[in-house]
């Protein structure tokens, strides 16, 4: 029997009504996830997704670099003095030198990224050692990976979603390129496979990370050791003095053996070869036949 044009149309309102019907399954409701009742979700994401990505990568642990996002190679801080030497305004050309002089830090960055991934790819182990990491950005973070990659080796950015700044440098291993909107779950990657910190020159994101890392050594809330290598000593005692601190009991004399000041790539990938020698290679007792490696990173109960 036929079906009258009329009847086909009340058929097609009422599969319309029913498709409107249907609720949307919560994980693919983009409406709750990006509202506030989402939030421990979207939180979630940037702690499981992650972990996942590292495990596929075969990461065990990570030297991080930070340092300011402004500072540029010497090339290009070359070129913009140029520019600012066609300028007739004094503050732009100030800005311009100081970029000159600053753009050592990059230099350096990038080599003892080099020097560290060049001699932790030769690590006999089954994961990946002393993966160079960084916030992923320009500046210090750039010349880190862009050190790791010239050594042939993978490297980490961990971005953060901001106003400013703060974009993918073109040097990060694409499969271990994060892009995090909340900070202290960055953070807490940062901490959590970390082994060493290097701490160049920068503004307040690198203060940040730096005093907590040591506020966390200090009070014993880590489960290993991490070293932190503090680079280039005219900037920082410009800008932190240490011995007042000590002097006026604010910190221990022993809270000073938490970092080492260098002043050269050479000499800091020293420092750190022989410490994650000592404390990370030396100190890991030989595995069984047949047990499971290590996870990859271990904290406190």
């Amino acid at each position: 029997m036929a079906t009258s044009s009329a009847d086909g149309d009340d058929l097609l309102k009422k599969d319309d009504l029913e498709a409107e019907q249907i609720a949307p399954l919560a994980y693919e409701n983009p409406q709750f996830l990006n509202s506030p009742d989402g939030r421990l979700l979207r939180i979630m994401s940037e702690y499981v997704e992650p972990l996942a990505r590292f495990r596929r990568e075969q990461i065990q642990d990570t030297v991080v670099f930070f340092g300011s996002a402004r500072f540029h190679s010497l090339a290009d801080a070359n070129t913009v003095m140029e520019k600012a030497g066609l300028s007739s305004e004094d503050g732009q050309k100030k800005l311009a030198q100081a970029g000159v002089e600053m753009a050592r830090y990059y230099e350096d960055a990038r080599k003892m990224a080099f020097l560290l991934s060049e001699w932790a790819s030769h690590i006999p182990a089954r994961r990946r050692r002393f993966v160079v990491t960084t916030g992923g950005g320009p500046g210090i973070m750039e010349a880190a990976n862009r050190g790791a990659r010239e050594a042939g080796s993978k490297t980490i950015g961990l971005n953060i979603r901001l106003p400013f700044e703060q974009y993918p440098n073109p040097y990060i291993t694409p499969s271990l390129n994060f892009e995090f909107h909340y900070f202290f779950m960055r953070k807490f990657w940062f901490a959590y496979l970390a082994k060493a910190l290097v701490i160049f020159p920068g503004g307040f994101g690198t203060l940040d990370e730096l005093f907590e890392i040591l506020t966390l050594a200090q009070t014993q809330k880590l489960a290993k050791k991490i070293l932190v290598v503090i680079y280039g000593r005219e900037y920082w005692e410009k800008l932190i003095n240490f011995q007042t601190m000590m002097d006026a009991g604010a910190i221990s004399p022993e809270d000073l053996g938490l970092f080492k000041i260098v002043d050269s790539p050479e000499e800091g990938y020293e420092y750190l070869r022989e410490g994650l020698t000592k404390y990370h290679l030396d100190a890991e007792r030989p595995r069984r036949a047949g047990e499971k490696a290590p996870e990859i990173a271990k904290t406190n109960p």
